[in-house]
């Protein structure tokens, strides 16, 4: 057996040891693009996911030269180029040469020596049976073409590390369905419990106001009934968030069902058509869970209003009321409303939350969801 082959036989189980053991996708796709670099002839590597409407992202990189790397990888992010697009279109089918690439152009449009010599990569799709998942793209200083046995070698990284993101997207499923079982077993409990002894609190407490003639007692017992309602209305919101009746039918759907739960008139208008991937579906949820939230609590108001827009790459939030509304300053983050889980909900799906608000005038939540 020829030492090629021995040496590529060694970066192929030094990457599927690794893949393996990690148990972090964006620590696995770098130290697996690490050992193929640190192994063979290729110097530099980058790797795109590209989602179902061919929108593609920048998920690992390795000893990218200085005209790639630079304003943050921003010719690889942003713009098309013969090989996404080919991804897109499901001509590509296996490792091949690129003979120009857009993206290297661009960038080669700055002294040579940023590029270093960078002027064509290779190109293999990252795939699973039928499940595509994005691009494995290598360079070498200097290099038009790659023989056969390169492009061998690197069809045999991409069909590991596809292998692999399958087993993590898998993994994440399973994970995914037994929060939704715990949460579902949760409510289950509250339910049968103390929802059910609250509201024997409630009816105890009533009992007791309309037995008693003492003023004093009776008001004790008025205000038992008046703040076990109050604990029976907040457990109802706290089942319904974490096993929420009507979602099922339409976010939107699901929103009216919370505000019905919150005691809450709602106005909805909603533009464009709603058809969210679950990531940012589940963020938009609980973001107006929070909203209305604070409406119930904060405002001293029972009605809202919601503005629900879609366009072709975003998702536009507006809830406005016309209650207390609040002063807040840069320092004051006003963590009791939930301002902040709001913006790291959003944060979390590349979002963000914007709030206007003055005393006695009102608020207006602001939020944007990309998708």
């Amino acid at each position: 057996m020829q030492s090629n082959e021995l040496s590529n036989i060694k970066i192929l189980k030094e990457i599927a040891e690794l893949l393996n053991e990690e148990t972090d996708m964006e620590k696995m796709l770098h130290g697996a693009l690490h050992k193929l670099l640190e192994g063979t002839i290729f110097e530099t590597g980058w790797i795109f996911f590209i989602d179902a409407k061919g929108q593609h992202e920048l998920v690992a990189h390795e000893n990218l030269p200085a005209a790639l790397k630079s304003n943050n990888c921003m010719k690889l992010e942003k713009g098309g180029c013969w090989c996404v697009s080919s991804f897109r279109t499901g001509k590509l089918k296996k490792a091949s040469n690129i003979i120009e690439c857009k993206r290297i152009d661009n960038s080669g449009k700055t002294p040579i020596i940023e590029n270093a010599g960078i002027t064509h990569h290779a190109t293999v799709p990252l795939q699973s049976g039928q499940e595509r998942f994005g691009l494995l793209n290598v360079a070498t200083p200097n290099t038009i073409r790659f023989a056969e046995r390169e492009l061998a070698l690197l069809e045999s990284v991409a069909f590991q590390l596809g292998s692999a993101i399958k087993r993590f997207l898998l993994t994440k499923q399973e994970q995914e369905v037994a929060l939704v079982q715990e949460r579902n077993r949760l409510a289950r409990d509250l339910h049968d419990a103390v929802n059910q002894l609250l509201f024997s609190v409630t009816l105890t407490a009533r009992g007791g106001m309309e037995m008693t003639k003492d003023l004093d007692i009776k008001e004790t017992f008025q205000e038992i009934q008046h703040l076990s309602q109050e604990a029976l209305t907040e457990m109802r919101a706290l089942i319904w968030q974490l096993r929420p009746k009507g979602l099922e039918a339409g976010i939107v759907e699901g929103i009216k069902g919370y505000g019905e739960v919150l005691g809450l008139t709602l106005n909805v208008k909603v533009k464009g058509v709603i058809n969210l991937p679950a990531n940012v579906e589940e963020a938009l949820f609980r973001i107006t869970q929070e909203a209305l939230n604070n409406v119930r609590k904060h405002a001293g108001v029972l009605n809202a209003d919601l503005y629900l827009t879609v366009t072709s790459t975003d998702i536009l939030l507006v809830v406005k009321d016309e209650g207390h509304g609040f002063h807040m300053n840069k320092t004051n983050h006003l963590p009791s409303i939930g301002i902040q889980s709001m913006k790291d909900r959003a944060k979390s799906v590349g979002g963000t939350v914007d709030w206007v608000s003055e005393w006695n005038k009102g608020t207006e939540i602001l939020v944007r969801l990309p998708y």
